[in-house]
């Protein structure tokens, strides 16, 4: 008999901002309150902060409710709903400035929209993806997808958010973002899994009871 081993997952998506009450209301508009959590935080940046969060749902209306949800909300458009090679999506950013992608691989409705998410993938944007795939391996995740030096994607427990890297010029030019940018990455990663920061300073902070 095989034994079980726990694996090293993000549990939840801890993110900093200024106006913790704001936030909440925001996320609880948009669709997504019970899968962050926010806290009070105003440590410096500017421009890019080297992360985005992806809603993966199943038809293309169910985009069009969460994006309309949050912009309604007051979320910005980084780029508008529109169909792709890839299927149909489309990507908004939060009054807190967080980067939301909300895509499906799906190019036609088949029900009703509802706000049902399939999963939740946190993208960092590393400046170098084998060297960080290393790291993270060396910490406990297992590599679920990878793609060489280009993208990364670890394996979950099936509760948690899924955890991916990608280039960070990469990921900025899919988010309809320059890439620069300085300071806080203003996101921690919960997780039972202890402390860390790995190299392109994204700290794991361990789960609070």
């Amino acid at each position: 008999m095989t034994a079980t081993t726990s694996r090293t997952t993000v549990n939840t998506v801890i993110l900093d901002v200024p106006d913790p009450t704001a936030a909440e209301a925001f996320y609880a508009a948009f669709g997504v309150g019970d899968h962050v959590v926010v806290r009070a935080g105003e440590a410096p940046t500017t421009g890019f902060r080297g992360y985005t969060l992806s809603l993966v749902v199943s038809q293309p209306n169910i985009v069009d409710a969460f994006v309309d949800a949050a912009l309604a909300a007051g979320a910005t458009s980084l780029k508008p709903v529109k169909k792709g090679f890839w299927g149909y999506g489309g990507v908004v950013q939060a009054p807190d400035g967080a980067i939301w992608k909300v895509a499906t691989s799906s190019k036609k409705n088949s029900g009703p929209a509802t706000r049902q998410i399939d999963d939740i993938v946190l993208l960092l944007g590393v400046d170098d993806v084998k060297a960080s795939k290393e790291f993270y391996v060396d910490h406990g995740l297992e590599v679920a997808k990878s793609f060489g030096r280009k993208y990364v994607e670890f394996a979950t427990d099936g509760t948690g958010v899924k955890l991916a890297l990608y280039g960070r010029r990469a990921l900025a030019k899919d988010a309809g973002v320059p890439p620069e940018g300085t300071g806080s990455h203003r996101i921690a990663l919960g997780s039972a899994s202890g402390a860390f920061t790995d190299p392109d300073g994204f700290a794991w902070e361990p789960l609070s009871d």
